[in-house]
């Protein structure tokens, strides 16, 4: 069952929230997160017509700034976006998709350098366009000073951590 809220209902179970969030701080906190997930899902149908998740797309994304010297595995994983414990099995599928490949240098076996294939940079091809639409569409409030502002604002906050 799908309950409809007016828009005044909306506002007030806003306002009502709003005075649940202890702290501007917390607020912002709050606001972040939010608005994450909102562009986070400009960008979800994109990579679901691919078969892939964000996750990988960052992973390809990564290894293709990396260009052909490749990355080793915990490099990547510092890199991404949001971290996650499971970057084996990320990239595991990842290769079963043919997407990627990994080799131990013959010098050091205990690294495993990897490498986007191109498979992957062809994936990648196809998904600039509808990515970089989807993401002027998540920003389209913005004007240019509020978006260089906006930049700014969250360089900043995640330097200070």
């Amino acid at each position: 069952m799908k309950f409809s809220t007016s828009p005044e209902a909306a506002q007030i179970g806003q306002a009502e929230q709003k005075l649940l969030v202890p702290s501007r701080q917390q607020e912002g906190v709050v606001e972040i997160l939010r608005t994450a997930a909102y562009v986070r899902r400009f960008g979800m149908h994109v990579f679901e017509q691919h078969d892939i998740t964000n996750q990988q797309y960052n992973v390809l994304r990564i290894l293709r700034g990396a260009g052909p010297g490749g990355l080793p595995t915990l490099d990547i994983a510092d890199r991404m976006i949001e971290q996650t414990p499971g970057i084996t099995r990320l990239l595991d599928k990842l290769e079963s998709k043919k997407l990627v490949r990994r080799e131990r240098p013959s010098d050091d076996r205990r690294q495993v350098l990897c490498y986007i294939t191109q498979a992957g940079l062809n994936l990648l091809r196809k998904l600039d366009a509808p990515l970089k639409e989807q993401a002027s569409q998540a920003l389209r409030a913005l004007a240019p000073p509020e978006l260089d502002a906006l930049i700014r604002l969250l360089t900043l906050i995640r330097s200070s951590g």
